[in-house]
């Protein structure tokens, strides 16, 4: 082959036809895996792969490769369009949240009808007033209730032993049930209480435990008071019969003795008399009631002689409660 000569070189050029213009547009590829000591390396392409825009016939090996691999530059393609794709969902989501957030600040706590100021322009739900009145009513109702009780509480109700008259007394020998020989008592009494309820706005139901009357230790006699209702601002005088018959003295009974059975000086006695009164007032229904305990000892002293005549206790009379 021959040299060509510059008026060669310089006629073929004339003669030749212009380069026609690149088809693809002009694309840039990096080279992640491999660094060069002269700073990284921008490859251009055009319409023949791998050509440097400098010096056209050029092609640089690594140029090369990732210009002519059509897979390569498809999967990193694809991962950026899927790593924009799940940023894009993530932002919207994330906006979407925000908004709901600033247009809705009470949304979670609605139901409890918190009082935020980011909702001074919305309306109050209906449910938060019924809420507010019940609270209200209930707290209304219990202050009238406590101020009820407490009231009451100053209305104690008035109890007074008047006297005691004792109809019979008799000891004599004998036998208890199972046939031991012992002394044997029977007595007969009836007690007089006047009972008072100076409650201007409210009634009560008095009621009682056993009346007991006592030898030092030994229970001679019992008797029950029946229940009743005692209206605001009202009184009575209850009678209750207390006896006791045929009750076995055995050893704590050494010290009694009686008339009838030794035919001596008429007997003189010390008794006490125990019970305790109770009371329930119903201020305001079953919803607000009060309770009144009176416990009451009294100390008397029965004298034979004067069986049948009445003994005055008002000042024989202890009260508690």
């Amino acid at each position: 082959m021959h040299a060509k000569t510059d008026s060669e070189v310089t006629s073929l050029a004339a003669s030749s036809p212009p380069r026609s213009p690149p088809r693809r547009p002009v694309y840039y590829v990096m080279s992640p895996t491999h660094s060069h000591p002269d700073g990284d390396r921008v490859s251009f392409g055009g319409s023949s792969p791998g050509a440097s825009p400098v010096n056209p016939h050029y092609h640089h090996p690594h140029h090369h490769r990732y210009a002519s691999s059509p897979i390569h530059h498809s999967r990193e393609s694809s991962t950026t369009r899927l790593s924009a794709s799940v940023n894009l969902k993530y932002n919207s989501s994330w906006r979407k949240l925000e908004s709901h957030h600033h247009l809705h600040p009470g949304a979670a706590a609605s139901s409890g009808c918190s009082d935020s100021e980011d909702d001074d322009d919305s309306p109050v739900p209906v449910r938060c007033y019924v809420v507010w009145f019940v609270l209200g009513f209930v707290l209304l109702f219990t202050l009238f209730s406590l101020i009820l009780w407490g009231a009451s509480k100053s209305y104690k109700p008035r109890i007074l032993v008047k006297g005691v008259v004792f109809q019979s007394y008799d000891i004599h020998a004998g036998t208890d049930i199972t046939g031991v020989p012992t002394k044997m008592l029977s007595i007969n009494s009836t007690v007089k209480i006047a009972f008072r309820n100076p409650a201007t706005f409210f009634g009560i139901h008095v009621s009682s435990t056993p009346l007991d009357i006592y030898y030092s230790e030994l229970k001679i006699a019992t008797g029950n008071m029946k229940e009743f209702y005692q209206s605001r601002k009202s009184g009575r005088t209850v009678v209750v019969v207390v006896a006791g018959r045929q009750v076995p003295l055995y050893g704590g009974g050494v010290g009694l003795r009686s008339r009838t059975e030794d035919g001596g000086a008429p007997a003189v006695v010390p008794l006490e008399l125990h019970f305790t009164v109770r009371a329930r007032a119903y201020v305001l229904g079953h919803l607000v009631k009060s309770k009144f305990y009176r416990r009451v000892r009294c100390s008397m002293t029965l004298r034979e002689e004067r069986i049948g005549e009445p003994l005055h206790l008002s000042d024989s009379c202890k009260y508690r409660g």
